[in-house]
């Protein structure tokens, strides 16, 4: 059996006090401070995945004691690379084969290429290939739900420079009528629009106002869209972790529909023994590719550096298909998406098509 692991951190300073509940009365800064110096551990032991071939495996969660804030600012990026491998050391001593980086772990430095380098574990994947065939397939579905006219309407991607951005770009480029990519430098923005038939770039994220859907993968850790910045009956698939979807549009904008991407069942009778806020059985897709090259005995970096190909994309979609993950319906906030949210928005999408 060819087993896996998968590295988790907190995404919040006050995370923490879920395990150490007195942290919730310290400053961030302070907490951060504590957590640094603290070694990364097994965090618990995962049970009962099994494709709908008959192969099984079996994993252990890694914890990263950093958040993003220590890992793209206040540690040196040498400390970020030389923990993260060690979480990989880890992971082999456990009897792990490959690991997967999960949420920061896979942005910072080089996208795991160093890390792969200088860890004893035979392998190492970001996920990043089937996060972007989940939120490709979320968004589209998304829109066929809410009715969106897909050739004839715009497709907004912000974080487009990014590996995920840059490669659901040119994916779903191809559905849509017109492109719109936002990223934070011009010229490096414009380079991807090259590429891409039709795609203006910018550096303004006002410029999603007149998209129909949106597909949101920054790395930028904070909320950048709010409830401005949105047209009625628009489709949002927020990626990034943190958020880029400011809370605010839950509370506000209830004409517009936001979903998580990357929300998968996966098959068996899974048991995390731990609770990442998702409902049973469900995983992010990062987690679940790690899960599913472990199942197909595929030892191997699948996906490392800031690239992804459209060929790994479709690679890693049939091999999940293959093992029986499927997209898990959707979460917007936490909580799941229901018929009413989807109907609310839909109706949204009617009137303002329909001039009333």
């Amino acid at each position: 059996m060819t087993r896996f692991a998968f590295i988790v951190h907190p995404i919040h300073a006050k995370d923490a006090a879920r395990k150490y509940p007195w942290m919730k009365w310290l400053p961030d800064g302070m907490i951060e401070k504590i957590m640094l110096m603290k070694e990364p551990g097994l965090v618990s032991e995962i049970t009962g995945i099994e494709s709908i071939t008959g192969a099984k495996t079996q994993g252990w969660f890694i914890g990263l004691p950093m958040t993003p804030h220590m890992m793209t600012e206040s540690v040196p990026i040498d400390v970020v690379v030389q923990k993260i491998a060690q979480c990989g050391d880890i992971a082999a001593d456990l009897g792990a084969d490959i690991i997967g980086l999960g949420a920061f772990t896979s942005v910072v430095g080089d996208g795991g290429v160093t890390v792969a380098a200088h860890t004893k574990i035979k392998a190492v994947t970001t996920g990043n290939s089937y996060t972007v065939a989940t939120a490709i397939e979320a968004t589209l579905d998304a829109c066929q739900k809410l009715d969106v006219d897909m050739p004839n309407s715009t497709l907004a991607v912000v974080g487009a420079t990014g590996s995920i951005g840059k490669t659901c770009a040119k994916v779903l480029s191809r559905t849509f009528g017109r492109t719109v990519l936002v990223g934070r430098v011009q010229e490096r923005t414009q380079l991807v629009a090259d590429d891409i038939r039709g795609a203006v770039a910018t550096t303004d994220v006002n410029a999603i106002r007149e998209a129909d859907a949106i597909v949101t993968v920054s790395s930028a850790g904070k909320e950048l869209i709010h409830p401005e910045h949105l047209k009625p009956g628009a489709v949002v698939c927020d990626v990034a972790r943190p958020r880029d979807v400011s809370v605010a549009v839950s509370k506000e904008r209830h004409d517009v529909l936001v979903i998580e991407g990357g929300v998968v069942a996966v098959p068996g009778n899974v048991n995390f023994n731990f609770n990442f806020g998702f409902p049973p059985k469900t995983a992010y897709a990062c987690m679940s590719e790690t899960m599913i090259l472990a199942l197909e005995n595929k030892v191997e970096n699948f996906t490392l550096g800031k690239d992804v190909s459209v060929e790994q994309v479709d690679e890693i979609e049939a091999l999940a298909r293959k093992h029986g993950f499927k997209l898990a319906g959707y979460r917007s906030f936490e909580r799941a998406v229901n018929e009413e949210q989807i109907e609310h928005a839909r109706r949204a999408r009617a009137r303002i098509l329909a001039g009333v």
